[in-house]
């Protein structure tokens, strides 16, 4: 597995357990830092910090995207790998946008539902139809 999917997978790892329990996410993933086992890469981190500082517009985004889905409703694991890749497509312009779908799919296989990937997918296609008037200003 390349070192940017493992960090993905960390940073799903530490999203999903403050979306879970309800935590702050810096506290969570100042934990997993403290905790160092496993370690948390440098990505992983700067993924979680850009999911929590923009939460709030990626909630919004995906409320808008996701059809009949409100994020609640979603699978937790799906919200999360969601969020994540909403954030890689719209504040991180060093990754390919395929390459950010194809991952949360990936993820999105491995961890949820067999009704996800497809679902994980259509949300990240609209998103991405439509990136230039979502891109942050």
């Amino acid at each position: 597995m390349a070192a940017r999917s493992k960090a993905r997978k960390r940073a799903l790892d530490v999203l999903f357990e403050s979306d879970l329990r309800g935590t702050d996410t810096l506290a969570t993933l100042q934990a997993w830092v403290d905790r160092a086992d496993p370690p948390v890469q440098d990505y992983a981190r700067e993924l979680v910090e850009g999911v929590a500082g923009n939460q709030t517009r990626i909630d919004e985004v995906l409320s808008a995207y996701a059809g009949d889905w409100p994020l609640e409703r979603m699978p937790p694991v799906d919200r999360t790998a969601l969020r994540l890749a909403t954030f890689e497509l719209l504040w991180r312009d060093d990754v390919p946008d395929a390459v950010v779908i194809d991952e949360a799919v990936e993820l999105a296989k491995s961890l949820s539902t067999d009704d996800s990937p497809a679902f994980v997918n259509g949300v990240l296609a609209r998103v991405l139809a439509d990136k230039p008037t979502l891109l942050p200003t």
